[in-house]
């Protein structure tokens, strides 16, 4: 088909679509067409948690993404039945800035003030168009509380796209280190307001599932946080954890939760102990095509020292059981002082990821 395209001599836009089966930017669909479905459909009806599921699909294929060529996420459902106005704002800014084609589905006969207020937002449709043509990447998840994602633009700027998770308005706070910078002049991409010279962080009222969208120019860099890695295949092994050899070199623990557990020992402190900023590498190809619990991704429950357990949302890491993703992020409390800390995994009714290291920040 793409050869008969060509044939043609004339720009056709190929859009594949086999909705994610066979794991399409891995092909690479991008030797075929210029677009390529990751998932199931959206709808109808659509709903928040299929934006939850496709959301969670895409965290470890957004590099595979550039000009010419790019991750599908399905039509627009601006405009139509199952989602909030604001669950509308979030899924088109989050689609426009991870340069999903912008397909609107809605009866333009019968459009309202809302969805035309939605669809005709330049500065949002910019980012889906911006020349650089690169997707914002998955950052940071404050489990049940929001998700961090960010990206580069042509101008040399970033933009960040900060998802509200909970099923309620809050004030929110976005850290402005978890897209690599101490301070930055930022921009509300929805409003256009300027928001000046922000530093650390920055805390205002999103509404219910609602979404910040920001613009950061002459950022300053963070510092780049340092980690002491502890392989999982270390770890204490209980109640039916086991490891396996990935790609023949990669030793790793699965079978994490139903009984299973696995527990690191020896952790380093530091010298204050308090909070501590860990970081994961794990494997998770439990990828879904209806929505579950928690659909494209696993649940682990974390422990500091016999504490109250975490719950940590991880999402897929790809579609085989050998593609793991590397470094994600989630700050604990409980450590003690000195290297006699203990961290477990666990998860009392399903399996966690499986797990090839863990790093515990200096």
């Amino acid at each position: 088909m793409r050869d008969a395209l060509l044939a043609t001599q004339r720009p056709i836009l190929f859009s594949i679509c086999e909705w994610g089966v066979q794991d399409p930017a891995r092909w690479p669909a991008r030797d075929v067409g210029h677009s390529w479905r990751i998932s199931n459909d959206i709808g109808p009806p659509a709903s928040w948690d299929n934006l939850f599921r496709i959301i969670n699909q895409l965290v470890p294929l957004t590099g595979f993404a550039g000009p010419g060529a790019f991750n599908d996420l399905d039509m627009l459902e601006v405009g139509n039945a199952g989602l909030t106005v604001v669950e509308q704002q979030t899924h088109f800014a989050f689609w426009a800035a991870a340069k999903s084609p912008l397909i609107v589905s809605t009866d333009l006969s019968k459009v309202t003030s809302d969805t035309l207020n939605i669809l005709k937002n330049t500065r949002i449709i910019a980012l889906n168009q911006d020349s650089l043509g690169k997707s914002i990447a998955f950052k940071r998840r404050y489990s049940n509380d929001h998700d961090v994602w960010a990206g580069p633009l042509a101008d040399g700027s970033t933009v960040a796209v900060i998802i509200n998770w909970q099923n309620s308005a809050r004030t929110l706070n976005f850290n402005l280190g978890d897209v690599g910078f101490s301070s930055a002049s930022v921009t509300n991409v929805i409003s256009g307001a300027s928001l000046g010279l922000l530093a650390t962080s920055f805390s205002t009222s999103v509404p219910a599932h609602g979404v910040l969208v920001l613009k950061l120019t002459n950022g300053s860099p963070a510092p780049v946080p340092k980690f002491t890695f502890i392989d999982a295949a270390s770890g204490v092994l209980a109640g039916g954890a086991n490891t396996r050899v990935v790609n023949g070199t990669v030793t790793v623990v699965g079978f994490v939760g139903n009984g299973g557990t696995l527990t690191f020992t020896g952790v380093d402190g530091g010298t204050n102990g308090g909070t501590k900023l860990l970081s994961f590498d794990y494997i998770n190809a439990e990828f879904v095509f209806s929505n579950t619990d928690c659909s494209n991704c696993r649940n682990a429950f974390l422990s500091v020292n016999g504490g109250a357990p975490v719950q940590v949302q991880m999402p897929i890491s790809g579609q085989s059981w050998d593609i793991a993703l590397s470094g994600y992020r989630v700050s604990l409390p409980g450590f003690k002082a000195g290297k006699t800390n203990t961290i477990q995994i666990s998860n009392p009714s399903h399996f966690t990821p499986d797990f090839v290291r863990v790093g515990i920040a200096v």
